[in-house]
């Protein structure tokens, strides 16, 4: 293939130039093709021949550069950008390139019209990729603008983020992000969606966007654990969903005034703490002549807005015009625990329209639920309420029509016995009305507007606070770590120089260890990851020297702080690996093994899994966490090491963070 290297300006004739590509390698230049159609190797059609076919126009390292009228079809993926900045690309056709619609489930290397890694600061507007696998595909991105783009009708995803923040796409059309076959009776749309959003993609804005017609609408996806939270979505269309028009798995974004129609559901929201969703309208999902993917019961029918098959803390659904569902909202919490491994926790629900459904609302296994005024009229059944605690019903007021504004000030770190203030007294309601307030801390119930108290143990805290003005309410939350810092730390306070790696039972250098200042207890914590990673086993182990001289007799735990971030994508049904923890002496070891891999590095509440997981392993005896084993015959008296050891599917390298460990 001829490539044509771009040092300085260049503008095209307009022509069809085959067997043609662009490689830019210059800063500040202006491409123009004056419509000019550059044709690669492969076939539109063939996916095999398009497999191979290159890249129609590709950059890496340059900045400020013009891309337009410029066409690229038969290539594998139309346009590339690697490592640049400040790119502005508008009037640029990149259909016709790798498209699959026959391809299974499962995923595809980045291909199709436009993949972006590390590309920031650039604007992208009124270009086309259709018939391509992803429209735009996004990895490492910030700070861009997509505006009325024409990514529609590609065979996975129209727009795909993977650690991409601060992105905003106003006006396009992502529809038709879509793999199926009906054909042949096929009712999954495989792994098809219009907008994939995942692996801390935080922060993106989504305005006015058409994303109908998809697998899914909106997809937020967690499948490794790593969140993706702050994405504000308004006035989007994501209906006719073959699935769910938005399926949610991640906490904290935001759905303002957008449709979400004839999908099997309009919402799925399940591990989506503080979810805000306001004024969305929600309407003919799960129809028998349309779409019903992945019912919860028959009882309960298709629905609105669902929380189910996850936890939903600290929630407003608010506004919010559901019409013609099985039930308008629902949420459940675990059913086969009957809430006891987690419920839904901390709602307000209020001043919705609820209409023609065959239940305005399921409420199932839920805590300390407001429920204010709502229209409900038209629906066949009652409200179908059960094991719901602290249930509050309001009714309407003549005289007051707004919600109150909650505004909860006070830590999000505290140490363990110190008394520490949470102050709700900024508060406020916009016609002046008297608020009441309840709060609620670890299952403490408190009424007044600011609360001072002592964290006795180390770990997770939740608190909540609802504030009303007697018919509508607001809320608010905050995530506390409590830290013990009282006594020392073994390893972890600015001693990465003291720890030694292994690779599958080899020493090895490829794990860099680092003192890093994201800590709790004291100013460090240590901070280790592998340069690569080929799957097997992880281990640290310190001291180094092997010779520590523990005398652990009198103590009864290993405490520490853990954080990870594990880019790999489990896999489905498998042991997805294994995390041993090694007391190491003269005469053997004392093993512990973790009995739930995922439950290790994501911790028993939901709404924390990005945050630092306070563990502690006994010393002697099994626990609800952990086995215990003895290689050789170990004392306690002689412990001259401890060697920590992971194991991960995948193959793309890891990073974890200890702080504060110690024995006790």
């Amino acid at each position: 293939m001829r490539e044509v290297v771009v040092t300085s300006d260049l503008t095209l004739d307009g022509t069809e130039m085959r067997d043609t590509r662009l490689v830019v390698v210059a800063s500040h230049v202006t491409i123009d093709g004056k419509g000019a159609t550059l044709i690669g190797p492969g076939t539109p059609g063939n996916p095999e021949s398009l497999e191979t076919a290159g890249v129609g126009i590709t950059a890496r390292g340059c900045h400020n550069v013009t891309l337009k009228n410029i066409k690229a079809r038969g290539f594998a993926t139309g346009l590339v950008l690697t490592d640049c900045r400040g790119w502005l690309v508008e009037d640029c056709d990149f259909s016709n390139n790798y498209h699959n619609p026959q391809h299974g489930w499962g995923e595809l290397p980045a291909r199709g019209g436009i993949v972006l890694v590390n590309v920031s600061e650039s604007v992208f507007r009124n270009n086309r990729a259709n018939n391509v696998w992803d429209a735009l595909n996004m990895t490492d991105c910030e700070d861009n603008e997509f505006s009325d783009n024409d990514f529609s009708h590609c065979s996975n995803v129209c727009a795909k983020l993977w650690t991409s923040s601060r992105n905003r796409f106003v006006r396009n059309n992502l529809s038709y992000g879509l793999r199926i076959d009906r054909s042949i009776g096929e009712v999954h749309a495989r792994d098809s969606t219009g907008v994939l959003i995942e692996s801390a993609s935080n922060d993106n804005y989504w305005y006015q966007n058409d994303i109908t017609y998809g697998g899914d609408g909106v997809f937020i996806r967690v499948l490794n654990g790593w969140l993706s939270t702050g994405n504000v979505f308004i006035e989007n269309d994501t209906s006719y969903a073959n699935n769910n028009c938005v399926e949610c798995w991640s906490p904290g974004n935001v759905f303002i005034r957008n449709k979400a129609n004839h999908g099997s559901y309009g919402f799925w929201m399940g591990g989506s703490d503080r979810s805000v969703i306001i004024g969305n309208e929600c309407a003919f999902n799960g129809m028998p002549d349309e779409h019903q993917n992945a019912p919860v019961s028959k009882e309960m029918g298709f629905a609105g807005i669902i929380f189910a098959g996850g936890t939903g803390t600290h929630t407003i659904v608010e506004g919010n015009w559901c019409h013609h569902n099985g039930a308008g909202i629902v949420i459940q919490g675990d059913v086969a625990s009957r809430g006891a491994r987690w419920n839904i926790h901390h709602w307000i629900i209020q001043n919705n329209r609820l209409e023609d459904n065959r239940r305005a609302m399921w409420l199932e296994l839920a805590d300390w639920v407001f429920i204010g005024p709502n229209e409900c009229r038209g629906n066949a059944e009652e409200d179908y309420i059960h094991e719901v605690t602290r249930l509050v019903r309001e009714v309407p007021s003549d005289d007051i029509t707004v919600a109150p504004v909650a505004r909860l000030e006070g830590p999000t770190n505290a140490s363990v016995g110190h008394p520490v203030v949470f102050d709700a007294s900024s508060s406020y309601d916009p016609q002046e009305k008297p608020l009441t307030f309840q709060w609620d801390i670890d299952g403490k119930t408190f009424e007044q507007s600011a609360v001072t108290l002592a964290f006795s143990e180390p770990g997770f805290h939740r608190v909540g606070l609802t504030v009303s003005n007697g018919t509508f309410a607001g809320l608010a939350s905050l995530d506390v770590l409590a830290v013990d810092d009282s006594a020392g730390e073994t390893g972890t306070e600015f001693e990465a120089g003291k720890w030694s790696a292994e690779a599958n039972g080899v020493p090895s250098d490829i794990v860099r260890f680092s003192n890093c200042t994201d800590a709790l207890v004291g100013k460090y914590s240590l901070h280790f990851a592998p340069e690569t990673y080929a799957g097997g086993e992880i281990a640290v182990t310190y001291p180094k020297t092997r010779d520590a001289a523990w005398d652990l007799s009198g103590k009864t735990k290993l405490v520490f702080w853990m954080k990870l971030i594990n880019p790999n994508i489990p896999i489905e049904n498998a042991v997805n690996g294994h995390v041993t923890i090694d007391l190491r002496g003269d005469d053997g070891d004392i093993r512990f093994v973790a009995k739930n891999y995922n439950a290790f590095f994501h911790g028993s509440y939901n709404e924390a899994r990005s945050n630092w997981r306070f563990v502690e392993v006994p010393i002697r005896g099994e626990s609800a966490d952990w086995v215990c084993e003895t290689i050789g015959e170990p004392s306690p008296g002689r412990i001259h090491a401890i060697r920590l050891s992971v194991t991960s599917a995948g193959d793309k390298p890891f990073r974890v963070w200890l702080d504060g460990l110690r024995f006790e």
